[in-house]
């Protein structure tokens, strides 16, 4: 079972595309939602991310991975493949 991964972005934000990027060259479809000027989808995103108001903020199955330098950190860490490849994250 693919694991569901949905990230939080603004259309012209450096780290958005780069985590984008990474989660791509993986083969990982993921449900974005593009929040730029939105306030009402922020908040809703940062109630779902522990207060978090920066963008991108990544979700793996319903588990909050966090932002861009979360997700690099993951994949180096070699903990990535593992969160996408758990049928019920973390």
């Amino acid at each position: 079972m693919a694991a569901k991964v949905e990230i939080y972005t603004w259309r012209t934000c450096p780290f958005c595309i780069r985590a984008k990027s990474l989660l791509s060259s993986k083969g990982i479809d993921f449900i974005e939602y593009c929040i730029d000027g939105d306030e009402t989808a922020r908040a809703k995103m940062a109630q779902r991310a522990n207060k978090r108001r920066s963008v991108p903020q990544i979700f793996i199955n319903d588990y909050h991975v966090g932002g861009c330098d979360d997700i690099y950190a993951l994949e180096s860490n070699g903990k990535l493949d593992e969160l996408l490849a758990a049928g019920n994250g973390a």
